[in-house]
């Protein structure tokens, strides 16, 4: 039986024992840097890009013989190893890796790497970058020439500047590690402002370092409306939040709108819930969008986007949600419901609470029209202590109104 020989290229280049293997090959696959270092062999030679042939000539090469592929690093870590796994299983696999880009990375920086957050978007689409590599101390990240460091400084500095974050605007730090092990290796480490002025070479590592999150101990759920600030008791109360965060049912990932969001409670709830979920807390009052934003600071929900803007109006900017919450309409409910409604995929859902008569009536008939199922949970909250010290408190009934698409 042949042999897939994986080989991760370190920045000292092949060692003797992947010389040798290679040595004993009849293709080789990699990238032309990669297969410069391999030119004086007998094998014979081909890109690894585009992937599919490469694939297939891979496979043809392994009824004859031993077939080489090479990658950089450690090609396990972020690498073509996941996609050799399942096109041809473990059992011919033979994996001979380097040290990886994120450990060279660190060891250049002197930074331990046993508590970094570990992310990917080469070649991948990101809605907001700050939500991704904010959130935690330590974060590597792989780039490509669209996610380069620069334009990710860019898009941190604009949404730090929107929160208003001017502590962890200046505390933040990128580390860039431009072709490492080669002569052109260069680092850098400097703030995001003298990130966004440079220009990088395609071939680099990332490390978003910022201060240590004052808010990681906090619980994750339960936060009271005693610590979420608020305006004029203008807040979703703690039950409520709870059963409204029930029947939203939210994903891991993708899309959330808060829509009159006033104190950004749910948004709040949502984004700690659920750090791969972007979170877009609407509303149009100046003092809730403070509020919104002062939370998001307190609370380092680096994945919510505040927008102050009247809804329906301003939704036609946001991508298409996944869940759809209604705090508060400025009576515009029905239009609200309709645009949300129409951009809900299958398995979508909204929730509307209403606690006046006119909201409870119209919400369900909206939902229903725009082809939602509708169910309705009335909530009533009465609050006491024990030892009672007084007379308990009686919160206003709300109806949570669900529609699933």
């Amino acid at each position: 039986m042949f042999r897939l020989i994986l080989i991760g290229v370190g920045c000292q280049g092949l060692t003797g024992e992947q010389t040798g293997m290679l040595a004993r090959c009849g293709l080789i696959v990699g990238d032309s840097r990669h297969l410069a270092l391999v030119q004086g062999m007998a094998a014979e030679k081909q890109a690894i890009s585009p992937l599919a042939p490469a694939l297939d000539s891979i496979r043809l090469g392994m009824v004859s013989g031993d077939v080489g592929v090479l990658a950089s690093g450690d090609p396990l870590f972020f690498g073509i190893g996941r996609r050799l796994l399942e096109e041809f299983g473990g059992e011919q696999l033979v994996v001979l890796p380097a040290l990886s880009t994120m450990q060279e990375a660190c060891a250049r920086f002197k930074l331990p790497w046993d508590d970094m957050a570990l992310l990917s978007l080469h070649g991948r689409e990101t809605l907001h970058a700050p939500g991704l590599l904010l959130g935690r101390e330590k974060t590597f990240v792989f780039t490509d020439r669209h996610n380069n460091p620069a334009r990710l400084a860019r898009q941190f500095v604009a949404y730090l500047e929107l929160i208003e974050d001017e502590v962890l605007l200046a505390g933040c730090r990128m580390h860039v590690a431009e072709n490492l092990g080669t002569a052109e290796e260069r680092l850098f480490s400097g703030t995001l402002a003298e990130a966004a002025r440079r220009e990088f070479a395609a071939l680099n590592a990332l490390i978003v370092t910022r201060p240590h999150p004052a808010t990681e101990n906090l619980p994750l759920f339960g936060l009271s409306e005693t610590e979420i600030a608020h305006s004029r008791g203008l807040i979703t109360k703690d039950e409520v939040r709870a059963v409204t965060l029930h029947a939203l049912r939210l994903p891991g990932t993708g899309v959330f709108w808060d829509l009159g969001a006033g104190s950004g409670s749910i948004a709040v709830a949502a984004a700690r819930l659920h750090p791969g979920l972007t979170v877009f807390a609407v509303d149009q009052q100046g003092e809730a969008f403070a509020n919104v934003k002062r939370n998001i600071r307190q609370f380092g929900c680096y994945n919510i986007i505040p927008v102050q803007g009247e809804a329906p109006a301003v939704l036609s900017g946001l991508p298409d949600p996944d869940r759809v919450f209604v705090g508060g309409s400025g009576g515009k409910l029905s239009a609200i419901v309709g645009e949300a409604a129409g951009r809900l995929p299958a398995g979508g859902r909204l929730v509307v609470n209403g606690v006046i008569g006119r909201t409870v009536a119209e919400a369900p008939q909206c939902m229903a029209a725009h082809g939602l199922k509708v169910e309705l949970t009335r909530v009533q909250i009465e609050r006491t202590t024990f030892p009672e010290t007084g007379p308990g408190k009686i919160l206003n009934p709300i109806t949570v109104m669900t529609g699933r698409k």
